[in-house]
């Protein structure tokens, strides 16, 4: 197979910066965490362009489409024509779910919370 026809997967994950290293492109598909196809893959799997590839990065699910084939890390405005993300808006709204707000609010510098402050607090839980 030519090399310019395919690449490694985990090498192309870290180019376009779905993962930070490609320690960690490597480990996500060697835990089953990357998929093509809707199969896990392994690290040395090759790429190639039109492949939907499935990669879960924290706690999204990222799905992006193979354009362009790559074999060095580039820079984030030039991932837009090598990947095409067909990630749904709902795996971004998980982020700002996660985002709890407090059960209660106690302004700063009001000191310790009284016996009646303590006990409406206890209440909530």
């Amino acid at each position: 197979m030519d090399a310019t026809q395919s690449v490694r997967i985990d090498k192309w994950l870290w180019a376009v910066r779905l993962f930070k290293t490609r320690s960690l492109a490597m480990a996500a598909c060697r835990s089953g965490h990357v998929r093509v196809g809707g199969h896990p893959v392994k690290p040395a799997r090759e790429v190639r362009i039109n492949d939907v590839i499935e990669a879960r990065t924290g706690d999204i699910t990222r799905t992006v489409k193979v354009l362009g084939l790559l074999h060095q890390r580039v820079g984030a405005q030039a991932v837009k024509e090598h990947a095409e993300d067909l990630t749904p808006a709902s795996e971004y709204e998980k982020r700002k779910e996660l985002v709890l707000e407090p059960m209660f609010y106690r302004p700063k510098g009001t000191g310790r919370p009284t016996k009646k402050d303590r006990r409406s607090m206890e209440k909530l839980f």
